[in-house]
């Protein structure tokens, strides 16, 4: 059983509740205008690294005519993506040895996992899996704007607590995180040399502001809550990744701020206290057929 990347790396929660935002409908037509599918054929689609399965799900909501397969190589990812995604197959598996045969789907999908891959590997097993003129579609998340609410500023207690855990964390090149990262000309040209044509690009702008009226309540209470849920898996991360130099009554601590922090950010939006935060994430997406 693999659980790596969700105990030591990101969190569930985590991953799901943000993408899921991500992956909202109100975001389909950006997305559906990039990947270039039609809607309304009989395709079949893989999501290669799917986590616990916020991609999946949208492109089952998306593509309902598809057959839609995910795969990961953690455990308690595909656990989750089964409890909380239905229509999908979600299997454990390694983008770098992909359990399919030859010439077996239509369109590849990723997110977020390029740069975790050595490219060769990343683009070769897709050109395998894929039938002649299939589809490869690689989403890389850029810079974006990312402003928290004043309430949530961290007081002298957490910047101690992440000043003393930045000493110590070694994960990133522990458990191979970012190894190869790629600007945006970098990818389109990696695709390209790794075997694909007719490469094109584009952008995707997800932006997620609590306070727009465009947003329904429970959606911006949503919005709100992930932030929560991204800070309380990050201090699950440094336990379990620095055991030797944190103890469970300081995460305990450090939690029990956190909470009462975002309790009060959505006291304030119960009241109509506008703050403004926001988060706009850019995605970029990069297309090319095999």
């Amino acid at each position: 059983m693999n659980t790596i990347w969700s105990h030591y790396v990101q969190g569930v929660k985590t991953l799901y509740y943000t993408r899921k935002l991500r992956f909202d409908n109100r975001f389909a037509q950006q997305y559906q205008a990039l990947f270039g599918l039609d809607a309304g054929q009989e395709i079949k689609i893989l999501e290669i690294g799917c986590g616990p399965g916020a991609l999946a799900g949208a492109l089952h909501r998306w593509y309902p005519n598809a057959e839609i397969t995910a795969v990961d190589r953690d455990s308690a990812f595909i656990c989750f993506a089964k409890e909380h995604e239905k229509g999908i197959v979600f299997l454990e598996g390694d983008a770098t040895a992909l359990p399919f045969k030859d010439n077996t789907f239509d369109v590849t999908i990723s997110n977020t996992v390029s740069e975790h891959i050595a490219p060769q590997q990343f683009y070769g097993e897709q050109l395998r899996v894929l039938k002649p003129g299939g589809v490869c579609l690689v989403l890389s998340s850029r810079k974006g704007i990312h402003l928290a609410p004043h309430c949530v500023a961290p007081d002298t207690y957490e910047q101690q607590f992440w000043k003393k855990a930045q000493q110590y964390d070694d994960a990133m090149t522990k458990f191979a995180v970012c190894q190869y990262p790629m600007s945006e000309m970098e990818l389109p040209a990696a695709m390209e040399k790794y075997g694909f044509h007719e490469i094109k690009t584009g952008y995707a702008t997800i932006d997620l502001t609590p306070d727009h009226p465009k947003f329904p309540a429970i959606l911006a209470r949503e919005i709100i809550n992930a932030s929560r849920q991204t800070e309380l898996d990050s201090i699950d991360m440094v336990l379990h990744n620095m055991p030797a130099y944190f103890t469970a009554e300081e995460a305990e601590k450090m939690k029990s701020i956190i909470n009462a922090k975002y309790d009060v950010r959505i006291e304030q939006y119960d009241c109509g206290e506008k703050q403004w935060d926001t988060s706009v994430s850019i995605i970029m997406v990069v297309r090319g057929i095999k």
